[in-house]
């Protein structure tokens, strides 16, 4: 037994996510338990309560809850997720049982679990030795998640091995906890419940069927023959779903079972949910209790448990957590739905107090190492164990930053004679998703800048995603379609905004970059006969993106009319947008960040510059300045704003899920800074930026394979999102072509650089 006082705590933040009184639930009282023991044992140790509700705004919580999570709002677990991860706590310990969370299954608690990076310890209420396909798929979900997970039974362990093919060394096995209370005699309390001078049978829990309760009404009779005084009390509440479905009938009927066998004056129904310590003291006025279960598969009960903890005499069924904690004889077994056998035993143990009490003894013995206290000891050295074991940080001095060389291998790898496939599985195109303009002028942008790859292997690829953005063009709707199935066909007439201004962004990179001179006149005749669309779109990221493309015309053909109107509008809007959106901690255009951040900073720089502009240079520094603050992490290094944090109102990004795409544009946008100021600092910034594919991240882990030239898609709280999708390998590639060609001008410039390695 280890001593309470050897115990120091080795953590002091938990998160602790499960049901939470006053729901009336057993599984609302084992949580609420939980954080009641830990906070006894381990006073100093903060604890934040999460607790998942049925019925939002019946429950009026205690202050130690932190926030309650509607079960069928998927969006409150992803909210919740991010005050988790926003909190400071250093792991998270979920109660796990299938009913309590929302989709198929209760998968909804995945969701949550996916988007944190805290270590998990789940404690298993029910595991299913024969799920059907979605608990199944929960199941080894939370298994893949959890450092550690907790069983109340070996058979428990037993299961998960050989159902689910978990791992040995994740499971312990730690019984449902029980209150520390001294042994009484169950006649000082008696009284109290107006049970003098009777003998008390008790079962006591939520009431539905499968409790087996029937079978100890029809065993009442030879119970009362031989022992008149017996009083056979059903302590509990019926159920709430089963109260919302057909009320009290299943009460109804059992009472009226007790009147057809003759025994309803020697039974008693407390229709009640009670208050912990009082549902204790009704359990230690009792003289034995019984749990007629007709599950053979349950694998813990807490009624059974607290009976034990404090002494009861007990007769059961067999089911799983009876058969182990009663067994070696610290309880009576008797057969599922024998309810002669259950007057036989009880008959027995009414009839001699010697043996009745030999028996309370052993049990309460047992009960003694599974208190509460010694519960959070044993929970707490797991959790100790999963966060010190969490891989340390590698702080970049033993990662190779070296900056990789173009690549063109995976590209090529995802295209196809059409273009580009979008998305992968892993490395494997994935065709069900097909093609989009986005990857395809991103891939011709790529084959135009791309140094030292084969002419005419430029020449091949140039034309195919040349081709693919030529057929995107719709003369009758004079918009750029998106989307394509892999069969060709169109999935719209017109694609969205930012993708026609993305199109046009790589015509004009095209006329300028283009290593032919096909290439170049096909893109200057595209540009000019799309350009006026521009004039039409309205989102900020589609100026910017049609900015960028005006101002490679303008380097090109320094008289392109079209092109300054374009930089000159949208650069004046860019400028208006920051004005009306700026507060004095918001140097922005709009009130919420989304992707693609660092384009609209780029944008006006390179308007600027090519209009001989001061002041949208200025202001493109700014906001560029601004949004490199956002995206660096206390450590220093670069932290992608996350798809999660699009959308949120004058707040602070979020740390994931972190995509390539960010990086690349930050990587282009100092670029262009350092040609507008010769200011070394954003060559460090657009290193710092290229690193993160590398390994310098929140997680230590790179995303770029430089074996093939691949990337992977992000960077989750959980780890590597390990599909590589179109756009997170041109990311890739397009930043290598920028690092590099950054590089060889700072070397020309100031001799060897360290900025960008």
């Amino acid at each position: 037994m280890v001593h309470l006082a050897d115990v120091v705590t080795p953590i002091d933040h938990l998160a602790l996510i499960g049901n939470f009184l006053p729901r009336k639930c057993g599984l609302a009282t084992y949580t609420t338990d939980t954080f009641t023991a830990l906070k006894g044992r381990f006073p100093d140790l903060k604890i934040d309560v999460y607790a998942m509700d049925d019925h939002p705004g019946r429950y009026v919580y205690p202050p130690e809850v932190t926030r309650s999570i509607p079960e069928q709002d998927r969006v409150a677990y992803l909210d919740a997720a991010r005050a988790i991860e926003a909190s400071g706590a250093q792991a998270i310990w979920l109660q796990h049982e299938y009913g309590i969370f929302g989709g198929p299954a209760g998968e909804h608690i995945l969701a949550l679990l996916d988007r944190v990076s805290l270590p998990v310890i789940v404690t298993l209420h029910t595991i299913l030795e024969k799920p059907d396909a979605d608990q199944r798929r929960v199941m080894e979900g939370l298994l893949q998640r959890a450092s550690r997970v907790v069983v109340m039974a070996e058979r428990g362990r037993e299961i998960l091995e050989r159902v689910y093919g978990a791992s040995g060394r994740s499971i312990v096995m730690i019984p449902h906890g029980v209150p520390d209370r001294d042994f009484v005699e169950p006649d000082t309390l008696k009284p109290r419940f107006g049970w003098e001078g009777r003998k008390v049978v008790l079962t006591f829990g939520l009431l539905a069927p499968g409790k087996g309760i029937e079978v100890m009404i029809e065993a009442l009779p030879k119970i009362v023959a031989a022992h008149p005084e017996t009083l056979y009390t059903v302590l509990g509440a019926t159920h709430p779903n089963l109260v919302a479905y057909e009320g009290e009938k299943y009460r109804d009927g059992l009472k009226a079972l007790a009147e057809k066998l003759g025994v309803s004056g020697n039974i008693q129904f407390i229709d009640a949910f009670l208050e912990h310590d009082e549902l204790i003291d009704y359990l230690q006025a009792a003289d034995i209790y019984a749990t007629p279960y007709l599950n053979p598969a349950q694998i813990t009960s807490g009624t059974l448990s607290y009976a034990v903890g404090v002494g009861k005499a007990v007769v059961s069924t067999p089911y799983v957590h009876a058969t182990e904690i009663l067994a070696d004889g610290y309880g009576v077994l008797v057969d599922f739905s024998d309810s002669d056998a259950f007057a036989r035993e009880i008959n027995a143990l009414l009839s001699s107090d010697r043996n009745r009490k030999r028996l309370e003894q052993r049990a309460y013995a047992r009960g003694r190492t599974m208190i509460w206290p010694r519960l959070a000891e044993v929970a707490m050295r797991e959790i100790t164990a999963m966060v010190a074991a969490k891989p340390r940080r590698l702080h970049g001095s033993s990662m190779s930053f070296t900056p990789l060389q173009p690549d063109f291998a995976a590209v090529e790898r995802m295209s196809d004679s059409t273009g580009m496939l979008q998305h992968s599985i892993y490395s494997v195109p994935d065709r069900r998703h097909g093609y989009c303009i986005d990857d395809n002028a991103r891939a011709l942008m790529l084959v135009s800048q791309m140094p030292g790859m084969d002419e005419v292997q430029r020449d091949k690829w140039m034309t195919i995603y040349a081709s693919f953005v030529q057929y995107a063009w719709n003369p009758d709707e004079r918009r750029f379609r998106n989307f394509m199935n892999f069969d060709r066909t169109w999935c719209e007439d017109t694609g969205s905004e930012d993708s026609n201004g993305r199109a046009l962004w790589a015509l004009g990179v095209t006329a300028r970059d283009a290593q032919s001179s096909k290439h170049r006149d096909w893109a200057v005749r595209m540009f000019d006969m799309t350009v006026s669309i521009t004039m039409e779109l309205g989102s900020p990221r589609a100026h910017g993106f049609a900015m960028l493309g005006a101002a490679a015309m303008l380097d090109a053909h320094p008289g392109h009319s079209q092109s300054k109107q374009i930089l000159a509008r949208y650069g004046d809007e860019l400028c208006a947008l920051l004005e009306v959106a700026r507060r004095p901690e918001w140097e922005w255009f709009e009130i919420v960040l989304a992707y693609d951040n660092a384009r609209l900073p780029e944008a006006l720089i390179r308007a600027g510059m090519a209009l001989d502009r001061p002041d949208f240079v200025k202001c493109g520094l700014a906001t560029l300045d601004w949004i490199v603050g956002r995206q660096t992490s206390p450590e220093g290094r670069f932290r992608a704003v996350g798809s999660e944090s699009f959308g949120r109102v004058y707040a602070e990004p979020l740390q994931f899920d972190q995509q390539p795409l960010e990086a690349q544009a930050t990587i282009d946008a100092c670029h262009a800074a350092y040609l507008a100021s010769d200011d070394l600092r954003w060559v460090e910034e657009a290193g710092r930026a290229y690193r993160w594919y590398l390994g310098a991240n929140d997680l230590d882990l790179p995303l770029a394979t430089s074996q093939d030239g691949g990337c992977f898609d992000g960077l989750m709280p959980t780890g590597l999102n390990r599909n590589q999708g179109a756009e997170s390998i041109l990311a890739l590639q397009m930043a290598n072509c920028t690092i590099s060609g950054l590089a060889k001008r700072t070397e020309s410039v100031a001799g060897p650089h360290s900025a960008v390695a």
